[in-house]
């Protein structure tokens, strides 16, 4: 048996604890990485970087589906779903480099490959080696949620860490749930071919802006996408190929294939919290605006922190808990200016409060500015015009931003920064954004809710007709 002290342990090798494996030993910091299965985690293997590579896999198919509208004849596309998996694949071995055990310990890191418990407060056992740090960091992750649905566990499915092993085209997948990851999947698996019918017990995208949510779904139904609503999965049965789905209400749906999509959970079991005296539940580990979990000492971040699930929130954190470890500082996290993306066609993004939302918290204080993407001359030109943004303006300044539309994703960013640091609105008018974009959308948007102050005001055309009258 080994003993090893260090500055910082990380536990989880997934975005958050490579972040801050990274950015410790390169700042100086003694620093242990503890992984039991894959570099990277569940974003770069069974998550962000295969999902987005299949979506991708889909466009091209329905791009050639779509083409007599651009003078390019509509052609029916050969679909090697096989081969679409290994483009999937070969994108997940382009990027493993970048966060692979060779380039850790290349930067300094100690990567032991073993899952970490801790057996009391201070010290966590890995293997052979028992490890006592002066912080420690928790970054496992979540796992797909596999609800206990009565015979889902005699009949073959498919999670989001499942699927990327099919290599053969599901002639009819059901997806029970209907939220990002179960909508991206099943428009990528439409587009590509397959028959697919999406069973959601409540209402599909229900997290997201009810009428943003409704842009995204009716494409997928004018697709040929069958979304079923309301519709509570309560008993599973059948065999490969042929798969039955019976809702609480009575409907039946059949297939052949089946994804399980209805949430993750936090990989909180087999850590040995108990021991340390980090206290958890069903939704992850608890944990102050620090990050700090009930042990002092110990971090937890990421999806295990029981917070916002997205790649990009775990990275936030390990910012946030690098400046205390590190520094000394106090640091605490944010989530009003987090945003999040779901990668449909049309995109669907969101940063800060939605419309309900900011009316709940602010009532009549909420104006909106809304800008369509029909009037934007790329989205015209590229034949893109499906979109909608949607600005929450408080006594000036932006408190969320919702749209659907091309690169919508993309195009959220500037709202994220806006409400990051408190911008006005008047700052963001005042952007200059090359044309023709669609980045012209987000200037547009602000321009909307400057309009009705300037075109409309009557105190303005008084003041513009006096000046008008007394310039030479």
């Amino acid at each position: 048996m080994s003993k090893i002290e260090t500055d910082l342990l990380v536990i989880g090798a997934g975005s958050g604890g490579l972040s801050v494996a990274a950015g410790a030993v390169q700042m100086g910091a003694k620093v242990v990485l503890l992984e039991d299965h894959k570099m990277g985690g569940d974003c770069l293997n069974y998550g962000c970087v295969p999902s987005k590579a299949l979506i991708a896999a889909g466009k091209q198919a329905h791009a050639l589906r779509n083409g007599a509208k651009f003078g390019v004849a509509d052609v029916a596309p050969d679909v090697d779903y096989a081969a679409a998996k290994d483009h999937v694949h070969k994108v997940i071995a382009t990027i493993e480099p970048h966060d692979s055990v060779e380039r850790f310990e290349g930067l300094g890191v100690r990567v032991i490959q073993e899952r970490g418990r801790f057996i009391d407060e201070n010290t966590v056992q890995a293997g052979e080696h028992q490890i006592t740090a002066r912080r420690v960091v928790v970054s496992t992750g979540s796992s797909p949620f596999v609800p206990p649905i009565p015979g889902l566990d005699k009949v073959p499915y498919f999670t989001n860490e499942t699927l990327w092993g099919l290599r053969d085209l599901p002639e009819h997948l059901l997806v029970v749930g209907g939220g990002p990851i179960g909508i991206e999947m099943a428009q990528a698996h439409l587009r590509l071919g397959s028959k697919v019918t999406v069973i959601e017990g409540m209402k599909a995208m229900g997290k997201d802006d009810p009428e943003l949510a409704a842009i995204v779904l009716d494409r997928m139904r004018d697709e040929g996408m069958v979304i079923e609503e309301d519709a509570l999965a309560e008993e599973i049965t059948g065999s490969a190929g042929d798969i039955i789905v019976k809702a609480k209400d009575g409907r039946i749906f059949k297939g052949s294939h089946l994804l399980m999509a209805v949430g993750r959970s936090a990989n909180t079991s087999d850590l040995g919290l108990e021991k340390a005296g980090i206290e958890f539940d069903r939704k992850g580990i608890k944990v102050d605006a620090s990050m700090k979990t009930t042990n002092n000492k110990v971090y937890a971040i990421g999806d295990v922190a029981g917070q916002l699930q997205f790649t990009h929130v775990a990275g936030y954190h390990a910012g946030v808990v690098i400046r205390s470890i590190l520094f000394g500082l106090p640091s605490k996290a944010k989530q009003g200016h987090i945003p999040w993306a779901t990668y449909t066609d049309p995109e669907l993004a969101q940063v800060g409060l939605t419309e309900e939302q900011a009316r709940d918290a602010h009532g009549s204080n909420v104006e909106l500015a809304r800008f369509e993407f029909h009037e934007n001359d790329r989205a015209i030109a590229e034949g893109k015009t499906t979109g909608l943004i949607k600005v929450m303006v408080v006594k000036g300044r932006p408190v969320g931003a919702s749209i659907v539309g091309a690169s919508a994703g993309d195009l959220i960013g500037v709202w994220a920064l806006a409400i990051a640091n408190n911008l006005k609105m008047s700052q963001v008018a005042g952007m200059v954004a090359p044309y023709p974009t669609l980045g012209e959308v987000n200037k547009r948007a602000a321009g909307a809710y400057f309009s009705p102050r300037l075109f409309e005001s009557v105190l303005v055309k008084r003041v513009v007709g006096l000046v008008q009258r007394w310039l030479p």
